[in-house]
């Protein structure tokens, strides 16, 4: 979350900031429940401190054979007052943690503000491919192919839902082993983090309180559990209310899973099953960094998503959102976009994102600086490296031959087995 001092210092700056994400706020109650909180503590430590006296003289007073009964009735009175203010100040602090859980992160400065449509296109790798036939669009390339059951995974599913066959099965496995590949020689850590997470792993991340319910819950589970929408939120808490040592930053690691959301696309037919479902596959990279080296770890995560699409040989580009089209626990987002010709525009396949110290706060996640000694909140950067239920639909739309059949990109070729083209059996 926010630092507090920071809205205490300039309220002005950060409600302005916010502003670009579309977020209109009014900092007064919490900074006033801020300060009487604060003057509470300082009424509590004073109570303490005369506790602590009271209770150092009952010793000399015993010693001397004296009267300590006074003593124990004046700390009696202490403890009263000491209870009835905690009680006071954890209901202010309850207030002010609700008000600053539900702020969203501090776009960086040079962010545009609003929307989508002021999302601006920074590089474009490749060429738009050029039909000189008719081409397919994917739901037909798949379902000709073999590639894809659309109707059978609705049916013992529902809308939103696919399942993989044959080679749509082994092609979407290796796209998967592709990237793992990728990431474990680029020295990332390989992760299996578990599916069902509590929900305190959902408030580090910053998807609660305002997005929960985004999620699908798990009914009968206490305390209650969800199913994870993405990697990203149980990479952010592994090292949750942990200090790190400077020296093994950064922490550099990736995770495979299945992501579950429950927002779905259309009924169209480009959107159907593939393009966006309630369940589709990820890897996804993360980084706990020192705050020197944030950016850099930015470039090397967008880098390694743009080298990944490189190799994979398809056309794409790489967008800087705007400050409202940033997530909500985010101060900078790049989305790398895969072009998917049957639709005629870019869709996103990885969100290389940097959280600063937003999460880290939430999760209290430090380090310890070499030179101070002082425990320091780490950044915390993730990127998709990558999301696949729009890199197949591309893949077989951007490499498909004029006999309906499709090339498989040659860095899956390994994974495939030595199979070079996908074809109708």
């Amino acid at each position: 979350m926010i630092d507090i001092n920071l809205i205490k210092e300039n309220p002005e700056k950060i409600k302005t900031a916010l502003k670009k994400k579309n977020w209109e706020t009014d900092f007064t109650e919490v900074l006033k429940n801020y300060d009487e909180k604060n003057i509470l503590q300082g009424k509590i430590d004073d109570l303490r401190n005369k506790r602590n006296s009271l209770s150092a003289e009952v010793p000399k007073l015993k010693k001397e054979g004296k009267d300590c009964s006074h003593i124990f009735v004046e700390v009696k009175e202490i403890n009263q007052q000491i209870e009835s203010l905690e009680a006071e100040e954890k209901d202010l602090a309850d207030k002010i943690f609700e008000f600053m859980s539900a702020l969203p992160n501090i776009p960086d400065e040079d962010l545009l503000a609003g929307g989508k449509e002021n999302n601006k296109v920074i590089r474009t790798f490749g060429e738009k491919p050029n039909f000189a036939f008719q081409p397919k669009d994917h739901v037909e390339l798949c379902e000709s192919l073999g590639l894809i059951d659309y109707e059978r995974g609705s049916k013992i599913s529902g809308r939103g839902t696919c399942i993989y066959t044959g080679d749509g099965a082994r092609l979407e496995w290796a796209l998967l082993n592709f990237f793992i590949s990728e990431h474990i020689k680029d020295g990332y850590t390989f992760m299996l983090p578990p599916h069902i997470l509590n929900y305190e792993s959902g408030l580090v991340a910053g998807q609660f309180p305002k997005f929960k319910e985004d999620v699908f819950w798990l009914e009968g589970t206490q305390p209650r559990k969800f199913i994870l929408p993405t990697a990203e939120t149980a990479l952010v808490n592994y090292h949750r209310n942990e200090i790190l040592k400077e020296e093994d930053l950064p922490k550099k690691y990736f995770a495979y899973t299945p992501c579950y959301r429950c927002e779905v696309g259309s009924y169209r037919t480009e959107e159907r099953g593939m393009i966006r479902g309630y369940q589709f596959n990820k890897v996804e990279m993360f980084q706990y960094t020192t705050p020197e080296k944030s950016d850099s770890a930015f470039e090397e995560l967008v880098g390694k998503a743009e080298t990944l699409m490189k190799k994979l040989g398809l056309h794409f580009q790489t967008s800087k959102l705007a400050a409202g089209d940033c997530s909500h626990s985010m101060a900078r987002t790049y989305d790398i976009e895969v072009w998917i010709p049957s639709m005629g525009i870019y869709k996103e396949v990885s969100s290389a994102s940097n959280a600063r110290d937003y999460q880290a706060r939430r999760g209290n996640i430090k380090y310890k600086n070499k030179e101070t000694g002082k425990n320091n909140f780490c950044h915390i950067l993730n990127a998709s490296g990558l999301a696949t239920s729009r890199l197949l639909p591309a893949i077989v739309e951007q490499f498909q031959n004029a006999d309906g059949s499709v090339n498989i990109p040659e860095v899956l070729v390994q994974f495939m087995g030595g199979q070079t083209v996908l074809k109708a059996k």
